[in-house]
């Protein structure tokens, strides 16, 4: 089996196509029932199981598509005039025919190309010899030096029919390209050949003299005389060319044998070295070209020569020594054959199934060109929405993800979430960092930053809440840093490229692993480690069952291997690496969706159009904060005879819809701000009133309601959830800040990136003033001020708020408080370590050492009262 197109010997792409989905489906069954097996939780079990049936299904179709993308540029590239391209196609489906037919008609093209290109330079040649004796007499007739006699216009006359002879010559040379070059054969004196081929190269007046010489002089050969006298007429204005002024040519024939005869060409130039006799007869020339010349004189030569079954050859010039012989070597009687090295052309253009033609590689000189119909390409085909500017082979990143992988399987099991993980995320940022392809701008450095920021709060509290939310917001950064996000659209773009990079880095890192295994130390360092763990193993298990001492210290430094750890750290380490590759994929390579923004839209032609929606809602807004105003000054007896509600039963009632009403204004801003016509000063005034009008009262809404949940909150008491809404609404209050600032400037490029630094800044904030022992203390508080205290939910915060509970309430309490805590710090079995370690846990675990038992605590768990 061809192991790099695992598939190619299945003939019909519909088997191969139901054989990729079965067996990725029986990979995904065995990955999940591992994981099952293993107890391996489903946040992490799911994700590898799908990587590995998408990794299953890449490795398997491998091959399967690259013939039609090879194709593709194939045919752009051949639009614009290259007519070289070759596609790899090896399999035996539909798809390796076409990709055969399509070389087969590459193949075709390139040859009528080059068959173009070769009868225009012939023409261009064979016609010049020709031209220039008819122009030199046309010239001595105007000039006076010949008289228009009837022998002069007999050499123009003969001039002419040269040419005509030569274009019907061109005409059969074609016929040669293609396989199929009569002779007309008749008996030719060699004497004669020789002395019209002199004459003719002195029509030229250069100052070279030509002897020719017969031996014997009555020498008869039977060939084809047009083409004999175009065969030797080349040899000898190529001699010409390349002797010095006041030199010689010999030509000379002489009988070899009973059936041959040979022709000789020598000149006195500077000569033929060994290793270019051969190049002198390539089309468009390989010698000497300083006498000029188009380099196909000899190559037609050598073709007339083969035409009447002889040869033509250049004798090296011996070293030291000048003057370059052409030999021709011919029979007697021509036999029509076909060129050998014609059929040598073909043979390396024709295209034959096995072994298929190598796609030659792009260079940067001939880019691919648009199809016809395509134009500048679909912004969001991978080419060009998701480039790949870095595809060289990452040997060092894959080691990096493998070894942070690796760390993450030999800490996170059995340990709760703490150092170990926000080690492992921060290693991961740094790899992010440290191949990132826009790490100098200040945007991405203070993106990676903030979110190393955000993942140290995984070492620092102890509240899951926190926690996910500050990874959640981390991601979110890192993403937008990577890929250099500017618009509201481009950041849920970057963060969906993440998961994405692990398919569209796959090709790169097939070229990594390749690249690694041709590296001769790789696998020798392979091969040790693998050893080395099975003796360390095997001595290892044999020396710590054999003596207790040992044992103990072999038990305290290598992990718990049973199997259900053994399949949760694999499981960990496929997910964090993958996590780690993926990333790093997208910092090598991000993708263009920076700048992205929603299509265009069209705006309105008229200013009423918007306007009027925009006022119903700004009329809306001041009708509801003239409510507002109307409640507060009216008391509590107004607002129980009008709505029937006390005064805390109707601040809890409005909140969710006063934060709803205030993220949906965002979204009339910028919709409004996309829509509204400003071609002249007095429609971005209109702009500025109504938009500035809705969202300085969005902001006195939002005002509105923190003041509401105040109430509430001293009213009923504070919760976690009830904090981080107020928190949420005062960043959509910021939020329409930053708009009204863009509404003031009718320019808003720079708000998507403030939005999401807020919104850092703000979980930051909101990690930093740690929720839970705040809640636990305003509560607390509360209780101080003679309300009552609920216990039972002080018991489900985190560690983050043993420290305030056991400080402010009584010791007794507090240790039942304690005690029915999520993650009880009273549990003595339960011991992190450093890898576990958690700022918030272990702060509760100190104050709990000074708290009583905890006893008879049911009275006083609920709604506490103060006595």
């Amino acid at each position: 089996m061809n192991t790099e197109r695992p598939l190619d010997g299945i003939a019909s792409i519909k088997v191969k196509l139901g054989l990729l989905v079965g067996v990725s489906v029986l990979a995904a069954v065995t990955i999940a029932e591992v994981a099952d097996g293993g107890q391996v939780p489903l946040w992490l079990s799911v994700p590898v199981t799908v990587v590995g049936a998408l990794a299953v299904t890449q490795w398997l179709a491998r091959g399967m598509t690259s013939p039609l993308r090879e194709m593709t540029e194939a045919a752009q590239r051949m639009a614009a005039g290259d007519y070289g391209q070759r596609v790899r196609a090896t399999s035996t489906d539909e798809v390796g025919a076409l990709g055969r037919a399509f070389n087969a008609m590459a193949a075709d093209l390139a040859s009528a190309d080059q068959q173009r290109r070769q009868l225009v330079a012939t023409v261009s040649h064979e016609l010049r010899t020709p031209l220039t004796a008819q122009r030199a007499l046309l010239e001595n007739l105007v000039d006076g030096v010949v008289r228009p006699d009837d022998e002069a216009l007999r050499a123009a006359l003969q001039q002419s029919e040269r040419l005509s002879a030569l274009v019907t010559d061109l005409l059969d040379l074609s016929r040669i390209d293609a396989g199929a070059a009569p002779l007309a054969v008749e008996e030719v004196e060699v004497a004669d050949l020789l002395r019209a081929a002199v004459a003719e190269a002195s029509v030229d007046g250069r100052p070279v003299r030509v002897v020719d010489s017969v031996e014997p002089a009555d020498l008869v050969v039977h060939a084809d005389p047009a083409r004999l006298a175009q065969l030797v007429a080349n040899l000898v204005d190529n001699a010409v060319r390349h002797s010095p002024a006041g030199g010689a040519v010999a030509l000379a024939a002489r009988a070899n044998g009973s059936d041959r005869w040979v022709l000789e060409v020598r000149d006195e130039g500077p000569g033929i070295p060994a290793e270019r006799a051969e190049k002198v007869f390539e089309r468009f020339g390989s010698g000497d070209d300083a006498s000029g010349g188009t380099g196909l004189g000899l190559a037609i030569a050598r073709w007339v020569a083969e035409l009447h079954g002889g040869d033509l050859a250049a004798v090296p010039t011996p070293a030291g020594a000048t003057g370059a012989v052409l030999r021709a070597d011919l029979p007697r009687r021509a036999r029509s054959t076909r060129p050998t090295h014609l059929l040598e052309e073909r043979a390396m253009t024709a295209v034959t199934p096995e072994p298929p033609a190598p796609a030659p590689a792009p260079t940067p000189a001939s880019p691919p060109v648009p199809a016809p119909g395509q134009g500048g390409g679909s912004p969001f085909t991978p080419s060009v929405a998701w480039p790949e500017s870095d595809a060289r082979p990452q040997p060092t990143v894959v080691l990096a993800a493998l070894g942070i992988g690796a760390w993450a399987a030999l800490t996170w099991p059995e340990h709760d979430i703490g150092f170990a993980v926000a080690v492992t995320m921060l290693a991961a940022g740094l790899l992010f960092w440290r191949v990132a392809k826009y790490r100098r701008e200040v945007f991405t450095t203070a993106c990676a930053v903030v979110a190393a920021l955000l993942v140290s709060v995984v070492a620092l509290r102890d509240a899951d809440g926190v926690v996910v939310l500050c990874v959640l917001v981390a991601v979110v950064l890192a993403a937008a840093g990577l890929t250099r996000a500017r618009t509201m659209l481009a950041v849920p773009l970057g963060v969906a490229a993440w998961p994405l990079s692990g398919l569209r880095g796959l090709p790169l890192l097939g070229r990594t692993i390749t690249a690694t295994g041709r590296m001769r130390v790789i696998w020798p360092v392979l091969r040790t480690v693998a050893f080395s763990l099975v003796v360390l193993a095997v001595f290892g298990g044999l020396f710590a069952s054999g003596d207790a001492v040992f044992g103990s210290w072999a038990e305290a430094v290598v992990p718990d291997l049973g199997w259900d750890t053994i399949v949760q750290r694999t499981f960990v380490l496929f997910l964090v690496a993958g996590v780690a590759l993926t990333g790093a994929y997208l910092a090598l390579n991000p993708p263009n969706t920076g700048d992205v923004e929603l299509p265009a839209s069209r705006r309105t032609a008229r200013p009423w159009e918007w306007a009027v929606p925009v006022g119903i809602v700004v009329a809306l807004f001041a009708g509801f904060l003239v409510a507002q105003a109307t409640a507060m000054w009216g008391g509590h007896e107004y607002l129980r005879e009008t709505t029937g509600l006390t005064y805390a039963e109707y601040v809890h009632q409005g909140f969710g819809q006063l934060t709803t009403a205030t993220f949906l204004t965002v979204l009339v801003v910028a919709v409004t701000m996309r829509v509204a016509p400003r071609e002249n000063p007095r429609d971005g005034l209109l702009l500025r009133i109504l938009l500035g009008a809705l969202c300085v009262l969005t902001l006195a809404v939002v005002a509105s309601a923190l003041y509401r949940m105040s109430l509430y909150q001293e009213a009923y008491g504070y919760t976690v959830l009830r904090v981080f809404v107020d928190g949420f609404e005062l960043w959509l209050g910021l939020v329409v800040a930053f708009l009204l600032a863009g509404v003031l400037r009718l320019s808003g490029a720079w708000i998507p990136r403030a939005v999401l630094v807020s919104a850092a800044v703000f979980v930051v904030g909101f990690a930093a003033m740690n929720p839970d022992a705040w809640v636990a203390g305003r509560n607390i508080d509360r209780y101080e001020a003679g309300k009552p205290l609920d216990t039972r939910y002080l018991s489900t915060l985190s560690a983050d708020a043993s420290p305030v509970l056991a400080d402010r309430l009584p010791a007794e309490l507090a240790a039942c408080v304690l005690r029915d805590a999520p993650r009880s710090v009273s549990d003595d079995d339960h011991d992190d370590g450093v890898l576990g370690w958690n700022l918030g846990r272990v702060r509760a675990t100190a104050v709990h050492e000074g708290l009583p038992p905890a006893t008879a605590c049911d009275p006083l768990l609920g709604d506490l009262h103060r006595g």
